[in-house]
């Protein structure tokens, strides 16, 4: 429900599974794989609401896909720990501006910028590739850079950014699997609630609006910052 809201499920689900005796590469593999429900759920809702655009899907899915998969092939190469602060300063921004209501959509009756699909693809290409490295924050960068650049009310914006994160969740699900690091045996039960809550947290979304968005927003931001601080300073990291 949370991820379907604001991303951030993972602040929840990880640490499930590491206190029921999963080694950290097989809770982060079978996270991945049970979340893809959860997601496909949530889009179900909002494209019932009418609220995916099909045009920014077309170009965010294959290249968010491939840049999971980079992002995946250079944390083979490079420690994604050094992206830490980095990240840290990146989400105490976001909070910043959307607690100020600086992050906000274009005003009503202003069409889509003549350069909104290339937008979209270096979104979809930098994010992904970010979620393939690193991940943590994801889907709330997704959200932040649909408002904040292609101007997209919150609902929209959450929506647009959920079928994005499907994409490069699947391309992770396709390495972690490859590794045997997805447990079905744990994933498959976990999804049949996920679906449920994916659905719920989308319908949400549909009948409370922004300021609903919003707030859970900056719940998911301030226990992003939380756990990211207690992994710099080495207490029960996952890497």
């Amino acid at each position: 429900m949370v991820d379907a809201i604001a991303g951030g499920g993972g602040l929840i689900t990880v640490p499930a599974l590491l206190l029921a005796g999963l080694p950290p590469h097989a809770a982060l593999g079978t996270n991945k794989g049970q979340s893809v429900f959860g997601s496909s759920a949530a889009i179900v809702r909002y494209r019932m609401a009418g609220l995916i655009d099909g045009k920014t899907a077309t170009v965010s899915v294959p290249l968010g896909f491939v840049g999971s998969i980079a992002g995946a092939a250079l944390a083979l190469v490079l420690r994604p720990e050094v992206l830490r602060p980095i990240v840290l300063v990146l989400l105490v921004v976001v909070a910043a501006l959307l607690a100020s209501g600086r992050l906000r959509p274009r005003e009503a009756g202003a069409g889509p910028s003549a350069n909104a699909p290339l937008i979209v693809a270096a979104i979809a290409l930098v994010l992904g590739a970010y979620d393939g490295f690193f991940g943590p924050g994801v889907g709330t960068f997704i959200i932040a850079a649909f408002v904040a650049f292609l101007h997209r009310p919150l609902p929209r914006a959450t929506a647009d950014a959920k079928v994005l994160n499907l994409a490069s969740n699947c391309a992770a699900v396709v390495m972690f699997a490859s590794r045997g690091s997805v447990l079905w045996a744990v994933a498959l039960p976990m999804a049949a609630t996920q679906v449920l809550g994916g659905f719920f947290g989308a319908h949400l979304v549909v009948r409370r609006g922004e300021g609903f968005i919003r707030a859970v927003v900056l719940v998911v931001v301030a226990a992003l910052v939380l756990w990211l601080l207690k992994d710099m300073v080495g207490i029960g990291g996952l890497r």
